[in-house]
C-alpha cells in the first residue's frame, strides 16, 4: 500500500512539472518565428493518432451506456473550448508575458471552477472557498506588480491567459458531469479528438505557415509538447487520482508553478525576484487552502 502511494506521489509531481513546462517550450518555439496556430497544430497533430489509438483499444466496459444526442453536443462543445479555445488563448497570451507569470495565472483555474460550479451546477460557495479565492487572486496581483515595469502588453497577455483559465474551467465543470456517465478514458478521448479536428480545420482555413516546411527545431518542440506536456501527464494524473484521490493529487500539482519559475530561469533566462516568489507562494497557499480536506 505504501509503495502504491509513493508511486502515485511521484506520478503526480512529475505530471505537474511536465504540464507546467509547456509554457517554456512555447516561448522557445516563438524564438524560431513560428506563430501560435502552427505550434498548436503541431502539438495536437502529434497527439491525434495517439488519442485515436487509445480510444480504439480502451476498455469497452465504458461503452455500456450509449452517448445521448444532448451529451454529444456537450462533448463537442467541451472539446471546442477545452483544448482548442483554451490552448489558443494560452499560446497567444504567452507572446506578451513570461512563462512564470502565465503558469501562475493559469493555476487559479480551481477557483474559477468553484465559481462556475456554483453558477452552473448550483453548488454552494462556502466561506472557506471565498477566502481561498481572495488569497489566490491577491497573489496574482502581487506578481503582476512585479512584472509591469517595461511591459506595456502585460494586461493584454494576462487577460488572454486568464480567459484561457476560464474556458478550461468550463471544460472541467462539464467533465465533472459527463465522466461519471461515460468513463474518464472515453470522455477524454472524445474531447481530445474533437479538439484536434477543430485545430486542423482552423489551420486549413487560415494557413499561417507551410507546416511541412519548418525547421527541425520547431518539429522537435511540437513533438515534445505533444508527448511530454500533453499525452503523458494526462495519464499520469489519472493514475495518481486512482491511487491517492483527486484532493491529494491536486495538492501535489502546486509544484507546477514553482517548477516553471526555475525552468524558465534556466532555459529562457527569465529573472527570479523575491516579489515573484512571494506572489507564487500566496497563490499556492490559496489553492491548498481550497482543496485540502
Amino acid at each position: 500500500m505504501k509503495e502504491k502511494k509513493s508511486l502515485a506521489y511521484f506520478l503526480a509531481l512529475t505530471a505537474a512539472v511536465l504540464f507546467s513546462s509547456k509554457a517554456v517550450l512555447i516561448k522557445l518555439s516563438y524564438e524560431y518565428e513560428v506563430d501560435r496556430l502552427t505550434i498548436l497544430t503541431l502539438r495536437l497533430g502529434f497527439a491525434f493518432p495517439i488519442y485515436l489509438l487509445i480510444n480504439t483499444f480502451r476498455s469497452k466496459k465504458e461503452d455500456q451506456k450509449s452517448v445521448t444526442s444532448k451529451d454529444w453536443m456537450l462533448i463537442i462543445f467541451l472539446g471546442f473550448i477545452g483544448y482548442y479555445i483554451s490552448s489558443y488563448l494560452d499560446f497567444w497570451g504567452l507572446q506578451y508575458i513570461s512563462a512564470g507569470l502565465e503558469r501562475l495565472i493559469l493555476f487559479v483555474y480551481p477557483t474559477i471552477t468553484t465559481i462556475l460550479a456554483a453558477l452552473i451546477l448550483k453548488k454552494k460557495i462556502t466561506t472557506k472557498q471565498i477566502i481561498a479565492i481572495a488569497i489566490a487572486y491577491f497573489g496574482i496581483f502581487i506578481s503582476f506588480q512585479d512584472n509591469m515595469d517595461g511591459n506595456e502588453n502585460i494586461w493584454m497577455g494576462g487577460l488572454l491567459v486568464f480567459l484561457s483559465a476560464v474556458t478550461y474551467a468550463f471544460y472541467l465543470v462539464g467533465a465533472d458531469k459527463l465522466i461519471p456517465k461515460y468513463g474518464a478514458t472515453r470522455f477524454t478521448s472524445y474531447c481530445m479528438i474533437v479538439s484536434c479536428l477543430v485545430v486542423f480545420i482552423h489551420f486549413a482555413l487560415e494557413q499561417p505557415s507551410d507546416i511541412f516546411n519548418l525547421s527541425w527545431e520547431v518539429y522537435g518542440l511540437g513533438f515534445i509538447l505533444s508527448i511530454f506536456c500533453t499525452v503523458l501527464p494526462t495519464y499520469m494524473i489519472g493514475e495518481a487520482i486512482k491511487r491517492i484521490g483527486a484532493s491529494s493529487t491536486s495538492i501535489l500539482s502546486t509544484a507546477g508553478p514553482v517548477s516553471v519559475i526555475f525552468i524558465a530561469y534556466v532555459v529562457l533566462g527569465e529573472p527570479i525576484t523575491i516579489i515573484q516568489i512571494a506572489g507564487t507562494v500566496v497563490v499556492i497557499v490559496g489553492i491548498i487552502y481550497l482543496i485540502r480536506k
